[in-house]
């Protein structure tokens, strides 16, 4: 399951790169990973009321935490997989259960 999701962001992620001439060197990895943190916390930010809403109705505020918290485990895995990171064999070590069952 998680190799499958990891697949599907990784097939996503190509073309993307490709449609925009982006090269996805080791940096790229981290740094996206970082920019994205970045959104999900401004996101946050504004749902939570720490932030300027510029009279966002709530709905659209939740739609981009979700949107953001998405990006963001999508560039997790993009991060482990570039890295050659069993996350399943680190998730069954450090949160004893194994995510691919």
């Amino acid at each position: 399951m998680l190799s499958d999701l990891r697949d599907k962001f990784e097939k996503a992620s190509a073309a993307y790169a490709a449609e925009h001439a982006i090269v996805r060197d080791p940096d790229w990895y981290i740094l996206k990973l970082q920019e994205e943190l970045g959104e999900l916390t401004q996101a946050w930010n504004k749902a939570s009321g720490r932030g300027r809403k510029r009279g966002t109705p709530i709905e659209d505020l939740r739609r981009s935490l979700a949107d953001e918290t998405a990006d963001l485990l999508g560039h997790v895995l993009l991060f482990a997989h570039n890295n050659d990171i069993d996350l399943a064999a680190a998730i069954e070590r450090k949160w004893k259960f194994r995510p691919d069952l």
